[in-house]
């Protein structure tokens, strides 16, 4: 489209001219407009949408050096939606994710929202649980309010978490339709619970996924983790940038990554804005968000230095 063939004319520095259905990339940088093309040509010959995210990323990804690497994921289908829409890996930071899942016991996914973190955990457990790889799945996390105080919520016990649990359930029914959720759901084949309630259990034969893991706290998290039982798989995803515990308590996730770095069979995927897969606007308010908060922390690095004395 051409707002897309604007961008890169834009971003590369070059003219790119439509000579009898022949694109013409002419200027300094041309090869690397080219390689671009060329891969947008890849992903239209596939029948998939080509949107400014997609053209960001490539961009991106030329700038790297990892545009060689953009694809090989393609394949890589993880399981259809009731939709008949493929679930796949879109950047190679979710391509990494998706190998991780496959091959650890434990995984941490951290990175900002929009990377896809817990909704490609979500569909690897309910493909491995249609593959029969485990008997159930259980979702679940911190009921933390994030900066808002909601009071005393109408209802059942199960009625008042549910609000904290909604993202959960809007990727469940998106994945495998609420008719099949709600079955397996009533055969405790799906479990989803707020952290609390996996407190005493030892979790067999389960696919484990605890979200917004950055709300924990590292008693919290230490409880979770031990939990998991034989023939069981975890993923844990969170944003340690948006921690909601009050005052100085401490985030279980930030913790336990570095607790856990070189331990075997654990593996983390950090995410960063280029995997973001949501509209452009996310990914440009993240770097914007990431930008203050380098400042902010050079200002305070710097105003510690300045008040050390000399010695």
């Amino acid at each position: 489209m051409d707002e897309n063939i604007i961008k890169i004319e834009k971003e590369f520095g070059v003219n790119i001219v439509n000579r009898g259905g022949k694109l013409a990339i002419v200027g300094e940088n041309a090869e690397n407009a080219q390689e671009v093309m060329r891969k947008l040509f890849n992903i239209a010959d596939k029948g998939e949408e080509i949107n400014e995210t997609t053209v960001n990323y490539l961009i991106d990804s030329m700038r790297d050096g990892t545009i060689s690497q953009v694809g090989r994921g393609d394949t890589d289908t993880v399981i259809m939606t009731l939709a008949g829409k493929a679930i796949k890996p879109k950047t190679m930071g979710q391509k990494k994710y998706i190998d991780m899942i496959k091959k650890e016991t434990i995984v941490f996914g951290v990175g900002p929202a929009g990377t896809g973190k817990t909704y490609l955990a979500m569909a690897m457990a309910i493909a491995a649980f249609k593959k029969n790889d485990v008997d159930r799945i259980i979702l679940t996390r911190p009921a933390i309010e994030a900066g808002e105080k909601l009071g005393f919520l109408p209802g059942d016990l199960q009625q008042k978490v549910d609000p904290y649990l909604r993202p959960l359930y809007d990727a469940l029914f998106e994945i495998m339709g609420a008719e099949s959720f709600h079955r397996n759901l009533e055969k405790g084949a799906i479990e989803v619970a707020p952290l609390a309630y996996m407190r005493g259990r030892t979790l067999d034969n389960s696919f484990i996924v605890l979200d917004e893991a950055q709300n924990t706290t590292p008693e919290q998290m230490k409880m979770f983790l031990t939990r998991i039982g034989f023939g069981s798989k975890a993923v844990v995803t969170g944003d340690i940038t948006q921690i909601d515990l009050p005052g100085s308590t401490k985030s279980g996730l930030k913790d336990v990554l570095a607790l856990l770095e070189d331990v075997e069979g654990i593996g983390t995927t950090m995410f960063t804005n280029k995997d973001v897969v949501r509209h452009p606007l996310v990914q440009r308010i993240i770097k914007a968000y990431e930008k203050r908060d380098a400042k902010d922390l050079y200002k305070e690095k710097r105003k510690i230095k300045l008040k050390t004395p000399k010695r």
